[in-house]
This record gives structure tokens, C-alpha cells and sequence, in this order.
């Protein structure tokens, strides 16, 4: 199974923006504008930038930690010296450029894309394809691919830093102001429109694996839906501005049943399906058969299959059918230029603190589990203990944890994106997951982690197809694949907000589901008992109102623009 990394391998045709005092121009590959986007190399290699800048080198940029930090659902953590995920925790801005490799590496995405969509239109890629319908095809998923990619970059943006510059040209301007958050939300809509209608149309099981985790037509349509409802819900419950409908460009909207009726067709159409049993989505469930034993027990069921992470692969059964867009991972070096960028390190810094047990492996101790979330949780989900460990219980082999090994201590850690590992087959030697699968060499506990990061799966669009046109028939499905009932008396946002909230935990919606939602303000309320390295104490996080869910802007951005972007409310 060949995992597929997005490496940088061109840099000379791109304008690396992220607001520097000089942009650096100079052509180190030979390659220009005039001479580039000329065959379906260039644009693979073109389309590896583009999806190269998810990544980013500092922590706190990363949409799945950050988010995390902020939400409900997790704590600070770590040991004494990491007291940057404790000021994020509570809401402070530890260093004046926390979130800066997030923006510098959206702007690179945006300028990425935008050098695809100015100049493959005019390409000829008929001598590379058999017949012309699929160089056009071939044209046609590039270009929209492009599309999509620009709009969850100035998307990441617009949901962690508000309104931002608008460049979508090559050459822009990159002096302009901040745009509004209607303005930004507006070139969003109509870049994701436009990407529905240039890519084809072609059913997930048909998609080769090469392709997976790239974007298509149903994830674009996916994300409409998620755009739409951040949008409407952002602009009714924090900016007092009621709304039902996304704004485009040309003045146009999508109204809720119009971004309905997308989410409809990739219901219909798009091939993806939940996977039958949702523990069976994350890599511990390929633990428990490991080298021959189970290490996992739950009341109900022993026999959890992994889907594997590459789309329709027979490996792993039926191959997984419901991750529809994803971060890939690989492994690193510590001889390497930012050698673990490529791993994922939102595994890593959530892993358990100071223990490398079977098969939970050791971590950073960041992000543990608010204790609420787990006690008001019901036990007859299977989701709650699919998707939590707890520390020194035998169900989760968690038997022999050393305690006092962090702060923020709850005795409680996310499941679904951590350190697995377990012993090499016909061996004693315990290795991670991933470094037996795919062969790596370096076992570091710090470089092991290939786990895709899941930004988009099949079982978001049934919750917000029920959401946006609020039936239950899409909440229900996700509900009777956890085997449980369908909702009583039908839908209500209440319910709603309770099946997002066990579904997808931890997976880095929840901090954006409070704040559209306008529950943000009441969410951290109360108190709540944590261990700090050996010795009890209460926590509270101090949200702000003023902040309205808003992360600074990079000191280092507001500096270079001269005065241009105005700092955010509460963080000046």
C-alpha cells in the first residue's frame, strides 16, 4: 500500500505569498509561466504544490490541534514546559505569530491554485490521452481541482481569522485589505460551484487510488454544504446578522435548498457509503487482530476489521468507502529539512504523556479529554468508547499506565488519531503501526504517524443534508449504523447537535460547530477536576465574547502590511 505525500517538487513558477518583505522570484528549476502547464506532469507537479501547503511546521497552525485546543471537548495537556497549548486552551495568544504558518501557508495554496486556473485553460493535453473527451476530462478535474483547493484555503482562513485579502489572480495586488466575511464566503461559494461543474463526474469505486485524497466532484459538493452552514450560522448567532442563504460573487446566493439538493446528489451518486461499523474507521481497530491477538475488548464486539486508508483497496475488505477527502501522511528523518512535517503530528501530540504501552503508544499529552464529554455520554453508543481511551482499564489495555505524567490530567484520551503499536509478528520487539505497514525504517515514536487526517467523510453529509433541511432521515442512518435507534419525535437542532458531537469527535469540527451554532459563549461554563503533574486542582476556561470565535492575525502580517489589516476584536 504506497502512500501518497504531497512533496513540493517544482518551486520557481509559484509566487510563494505570505506577506514577506520580498517575494522570492528566482527560477531554480528552469522552468517559467510561458514554459510551464503544458503537459499532465506539469499539472501533477503544479497540483503537489497546491496540496503541499495543508502542511504546516508549527503546531498550533494545524487546523486539528488548534481547533482541539479551543473546543469543549479537550484540555491544554502536556507536560509544565508546554504552556502554549495551555494559553490556547484558555483562550491567550502565547506568541504574537501562534496561527502564522497557517496563514503564510494558505496564501502559498491560494497562489498555488490560482497559477493552475490561469493557465491550463488554455493548455493542450490531447496528445498525452487516448481520445480528446479525456484530455478534456483530464483538463476539466485539474482546473476544478484548483477551484476547490483555493476555496478550503481562503476557507481554513476565513473560519479561523475572519475576513482576510481576496487574491485571485497571480499577479493580485498583495496590499489589499482584509475582505468581509460575506466577501470572503462569497469567492468560497463560487469557487466550490464552479469546481462541481468542471470535474466529472465519476463515482467514487471508479476514482483510482492514486487519486485518493485528492478532491472531486463530491467533495466539493461536500463542502458547499459545510461552507453553507458555517456561513449562515456565523453570520445569525455571532454577527447578529440572520441569513439563510450563501453569498456568490456576481450577487447571486444558494439558497438552503439549492446546497441541498447538492448534498443530495452525492447521496446519490458520488459511490461513498458509511463503513459498517464506525470503530472499524480508525487504526486501532487494525490493532486488535495484530499479530494474532486481540488486544482491544469491548462488551459487544471483538472483532473489529480496519477499513485501511486508501479508498476501495482490498487489503482491508471492502476498502474504506466514507473518507471522501483527506490530509495524507507519511514518515520523516530528523536529517531532513522540518523532518516530521510529514507525519501526523496531531497523533502525536495527542498520544498518551510518558507511557508507549500496547497498543497505545507514548505522545505529547496535548488535547486530553474534557471528563464531561464522557460522562454524560451514553454507554450504549459505541462511539464513546470507539473513540475515547481510558487510562488503566483493561478494555482498553491500558492496564500498568504510570499516572502524574502531564497537566490537564483527566485519565481520558483521544482514540482516534493516536500512537498505535504492537509487536513485530513472530517477534518481541514493538514497533508503530504505520513503520509495519508501509516498511519505514526509523521507528522514533515521534516520526511513526501515516494516519490520514480525515477533513471530509460520508457520515458529515447525511448530519448536515438533516441539518440544513431539517428531517432526521440523515441522522438516522449515521444512528443505526452505531446500532441505535432513530431519533425520538424526529429532528431537532438539539439532536442534531448531539449526533455531531459523538460522531465526530476529536476530529476537529466541534470548536466550529459551537461557535456557528452560537453556543460558544455558554460552553465553558463550570469548572472541571484535572491532575497537573501529581497534584489535583480545578480548571476553567476563560473564553472571550469579544474574540467571536477569532483567532489573532499574525503580528508579523499586520506589521508588514503598515497599517493595512486591523488586529481582531479581544486581541489587540
Amino acid at each position: 500500500m504506497k502512500k501518497i505525500i504531497y512533496y513540493l517538487s517544482f518551486v520557481a513558477v509559484i509566487l510563494f505569498m505570505g506577506c514577506e518583505d520580498d517575494l522570492d522570484t528566482e527560477n531554480l528549476y528552469g522552468k517559467s509561466l510561458e514554459s510551464f502547464y503544458k503537459t499532465p506532469s506539469d499539472i501533477e507537479e503544479a497540483m503537489a504544490g497546491v496540496y503541499n501547503a495543508i502542511y504546516t511546521v508549527n503546531p498550533h497552525s494545524n487546523e486539528a490541534i488548534a481547533a482541539g485546543l479551543m473546543s469543549d471537548m479537550m484540555l491544554g495537556g502536556g507536560g509544565p514546559d508546554d504552556k502554549s497549548a495551555k494559553w490556547v486552551d484558555n483562550f491567550e495568544d502565547p506568541l504574537e505569530d501562534t496561527y502564522r504558518d497557517m496563514w503564510v501557508q494558505s496564501y502559498n495554496g491560494i497562489s498555488r491554485a490560482n497559477g493552475i486556473i490561469e493557465n491550463t485553460e488554455s493548455a493542450d493535453f490531447s496528445t498525452f490521452f487516448a481520445s480528446t473527451e479525456a484530455a478534456e476530462d483530464f483538463k476539466d478535474q485539474a482546473i476544478g481541482e484548483a477551484y476547490f483547493m483555493r476555496a478550503f484555503y481562503y476557507f481554513r482562513l476565513v473560519k479561523f481569522f475572519g475576513g482576510v485579502p481576496l487574491i485571485v489572480t497571480v499577479d493580485g495586488d498583495r496590499t489589499v485589505p482584509r475582505s468581509s466575511i460575506t466577501e470572503v464566503y462569497a469567492q468560497i461559494a463560487t469557487d466550490l460551484k464552479t469546481a462541481i461543474e468542471r470535474m466529472p463526474a465519476t463515482p467514487f469505486p471508479s476514482i483510482p487510488t492514486s487519486q485518493y485524497g485528492h478532491a472531486n466532484k463530491w467533495v466539493a459538493e461536500a463542502y458547499l454544504g459545510r461552507a453553507f452552514l458555517y456561513y449562515t450560522g456565523y453570520m445569525t448567532n455571532i454577527e447578529g446578522q440572520a441569513t439563510n442563504s450563501l453569498p456568490l460573487v456576481d450577487g447571486g446566493s444558494l439558497s438552503a435548498s439549492d446546497v441541498a439538493g447538492y448534498l443530495e446528489d452525492c447521496v446519490n451518486n458520488s459511490g461513498y457509503a458509511l463503513a459498517s461499523d464506525f470503530r472499524n474507521l480508525w487504526p486501532y481497530s487494525y490493532a486488535n487482530q495484530a499479530a494474532g491477538q486481540t488486544v482491544l475488548k469491548y462488551a459487544d464486539d471483538e472483532d473489529l476489521e480496519w477499513v485501511g486508508q486508501d479508498g476501495a483497496n482490498p487489503t482491508f475488505g471492502t476498502g474504506n468507502m466514507e473518507s471522501m477527502f483527506v490530509q495524507r501522511f507519511s514518515f520523516g528523518d530528523w536529517g531532513w529539512n522540518n523532518g516530521n512535517i510529514y507525519t501526523n503530528r496531531y497523533a502525536l501530540f495527542t498520544s498518551i504523556r510518558g507511557n508507549s504501552l500496547i497498543p497505545f503508544g507514548q505522545g505529547w499529552g496535548w488535547c486530553t479529554v474534557n471528563p464531561k464529554l464522557y460522562s454524560s455520554w451514553d454507554d450504549d453508543d459505541p462511539r464513546k468508547f470507539g473513540s475515547i481511551i481510558r487510562v488503566n482499564n483493561e478494555d482498553d489495555a491500558t492496564l500498568g499506565y504510570t499516572p502524574d505524567q502531564g497537566d490537564h490530567e483527566t485519565g481520558l484520551f483521544n482514540k482516534k488519531y493516536t500512537s498505535i503499536q504492537f509487536p513485530v509478528p513472530g517477534g518481541s520487539e514493538v514497533k508503530g503501526m504505520f513503520v509495519q505497514l508501509y516498511g519505514w525504517g526509523n521507528a522514533d515514536f515521534q516520526l511513526m504517524h501515516a494516519q490520514d487526517f480525515i477533513f471530509m467523510r460520508f457520515a458529515d453529509v447525511l448530519l448536515m443534508h438533516s441539518e440544513i433541511t431539517q428531517t432526521p432521515d440523515g441522522m438516522n442512518a449515521v444512528r443505526l449504523r452505531a446500532g441505535l435507534d432513530p431519533v425520538d419525535g424526529g429532528y431537532s437542532l438539539e439532536k442534531l447537535k448531539e449526533e455531531r458531537l459523538h460522531e465526530f469527535a476529536f476530529e476537529g469540527l466541534r470548536w466550529f460547530d459551537i461557535v456557528r451554532w452560537g453556543d460558544v459563549n455558554s460552553a465553558f461554563d463550570g469548572t472541571i477536576q484535572v491532575n497537573n503533574s501529581g497534584v489535583d486542582a480545578m480548571y476553567k476556561a476563560n473564553y472571550r465574547p469579544e474574540t467571536k470565535g477569532l483567532v489573532p492575525i499574525p503580528e508579523t502580517e499586520v506589521r508588514l502590511s503598515s497599517g493595512v489589516y486591523e488586529q481582531n476584536p479581544g486581541w489587540n
